[in-house]
């Protein structure tokens, strides 16, 4: 899937959210696309999002649940 057909800012939009369960995040980067889903590169380090979930970011943010969010917040790495 090519980079700039996922909106950048269902991106950060979700970074935010995720900050309130882990402020190390940081700020917005870049992305780089895969097969496998979407990295993230923060002030803070990166993260590895499925692209269903930037989608459903950006279609229905309200149907992702705080336990969700919890859960991917854990997928960061500082550095």
């Amino acid at each position: 899937m090519p980079k700039h057909s996922l909106p950048t800012y269902a991106i950060v939009e979700l970074l935010i959210r995720l900050s309130r369960y882990n402020y190390l995040i940081g700020d917005y980067k870049n992305h780089s696309v895969f097969d496998t889903g979407v990295m993230v590169k923060t002030s803070g380090g990166s993260i590895s999002f499925p692209v269903a979930i930037i989608v459903q970011q950006f279609e229905n943010p309200t149907a992702i649940t705080e336990s969700e969010l919890a859960r991917m917040a854990l997928l960061f790495r500082q550095g």
